[in-house]
């Protein structure tokens, strides 16, 4: 089931790519397609997935390289825990999303949705590899799409932000490489169960320097301060599809490998710098929610908001407890589907308005009363409303940081404050007040492809925030394991 998630898209971008001149504009329906029967894969491993076992589940493996003589062997090996099968639901849930949202696309459209296709692919195999190797390898794939999408399909400096991603994403990517091969050739596998089973506690360069080698990486693609300035220049110039792709997915990439791989195999030396990652959440918190009232582009504003949210999943990956790590891999989910469907809409208000200029827009509700209304609900569901899927992370990070990391959970949750100062401002200046002469000739989103992107979002932050036990369930399983091994270094 698992490789069938990856084959699915991979499949859908060669058929889309090879499409005749004639028949491109089919390269839609076939994204859809294979959008589709990969979000089905998902719904089903989610929903077979066994809660009452810990561990890998749906394991595909087969060994590709072994050097009996050097001691160590190398596997493609993909499986799911209770930490990845709500990620990879999410990834399923975003990407059918993001086709849906590019149903307008009319430039290169084959080109456009097999790059899209193919990004799908790559994340699935970050969240699903059981290998270090293969998870740097998909890590790194990744990066192509992304920045054939964003250059490409983008606006504005497109081909600057584009290659300020590549080379950010880069740069932290060498030091993790080296940090892999260093741990891996130490222990003699590159399996992350086995590491995880056994933890180095001695390689050839300190631990220390490794784990901040790695950690560098993940840090980087959070984002958190001062790693964070390629985001908001992505996210301002990629097409809306991207933008819900980068937030949902590709900024979770980073918090899943820091509880995948550098809390299980390096707990020590996450325990040693836990009041360090602490800091850097609480500051990161603060400073995304501050720059953020500061913005006066709309879909700036909700890429810089998205550095202030993913501190707290660095706040709860130091609290190194079985309540804030589950806090923190909440707040992923959650939050790939509220600022994904913030982005959705912005998306379709920029498409209808040709702006972003909060200063210039004013009453859109008025005009667009189905697009602000669920602007309104996904902002309320960002700055933590109860009954909304951003209340469930947001109380269950603080309430598991706290006994351990008071003092940044303190000033993080001051962050809450913030955030609803800058989404109520955001609402006010957008969708309320008399309606603007100049957007009289405004028009709803009618059409099934807009309303269905925007309903699957709604679904899922109403769900889980009004019955959260349908995730909470899932993630304990996955995080019960990797907080036992953290805790026992304590």
């Amino acid at each position: 089931m698992l490789t069938l998630f990856l084959i699915l898209p991979i499949g859908g971008a060669v058929m889309a790519a090879f499409l005749s001149k004639e028949r491109e504009g089919d390269a839609k329906w076939i994204a859809l397609l294979m959008s589709v029967l990969a979000f089905a894969d998902s719904l089903f491993v989610f929903a077979r997935f066994d809660r009452s076992v810990e561990g890998y589940q749906f394991v595909d493996k087969v060994t590709w390289l072994s050097i009996p003589s050097a001691g160590f062997s190398s596997a493609f090996a993909l499986g799911v825990d209770g930490l990845s099968a709500p990620l990879l639901l999410l990834l399923g849930l975003l990407s059918m999303v993001s086709v849906l949202i590019s149903w307008h696309i009319d430039v290169k459209p084959k080109q456009y949705f097999a790059w899209l296709l193919l990004l799908e692919s790559a994340v699935a195999g970050v969240f699903l590899t059981m290998d270090l190797i293969q998870f740097f390898l998909f890590w790194e794939l990744e990066l192509l799409p992304m920045f054939m999408l964003i250059s490409q399909w983008g606006t504005g400096r497109r081909l600057y932000s584009a290659t300020k991603f590549l080379l950010y994403t880069l740069s932290g990517s060498a030091l993790m490489l080296l940090g892999f091969l260093i741990v891996g050739i130490q222990a003699g596998t590159f399996d992350m169960a086995e590491l995880a089973a056994k933890p180095p506690t001695q390689a050839v360069v300190p631990l220390a320097f490794v784990f901040w080698g790695i950690m560098l990486a993940f840090l980087v693609k959070l984002p958190v301060f001062p790693l964070h300035t390629w985001l908001p220049d992505a996210h301002t110039d990629a097409p809306t599809a991207v933008s819900v792709m980068l937030a949902g997915v590709l900024l979770k990439m980073g918090g899943y490998g820091m509880l995948r791989i550098v809390l299980p195999i390096l707990p020590q030396q996450v325990h040693d710098f836990r009041y360090v990652l602490a800091g850097l959440a609480a500051f990161s918190v603060i400073w995304g929610a501050v720059i953020t009232l500061r913005q006066t582009d709309l879909k700036r504003l909700v890429a810089y908001s998205s550095v202030s949210h993913m501190g707290y999943v660095l706040l709860g990956v130091s609290a190194l407890g079985s309540v804030g790590l589950s806090g923190a891999a909440l707040q992923m989910f959650t939050h790939g589907t509220i600022t994904g469907l913030l982005f959705v809409t912005v998306g379709l208000v920029y498409e209808r308005t040709h702006t972003r200029e909060i200063a210039q827009m004013s009453g859109l509700l008025h005009r667009l009363p189905i697009v602000g209304t669920v602007m309104i609900v996904a902002g309320l569901a960002s700055l933590g409303l109860p009954a909304l899927s951003g209340f469930v992370a947001e109380l269950t990070t603080f309430l598991g940081a706290f006994a351990s990391q008071p003092g940044p959970t303190i000033v993080a949750i001051f962050g809450v404050v913030l955030s609803a100062g800058y989404i109520l401002w955001a609402v006010q200046r957008v969708l309320h007040g008399p309606p603007a002469e100049r957007w009289r000739e405004l028009r709803d989103a009618t059409a099934w492809w807009e309303l269905t992107a925007m309903a699957a979002l709604l679904i899922a932050i109403v769900v889980v925030g009004i019955y959260p036990a349908v995730l909470t369930g899932t993630v304990e399983v996955g995080i019960k394991p990797i907080a036992a091994i953290v805790e026992a270094v304590k």
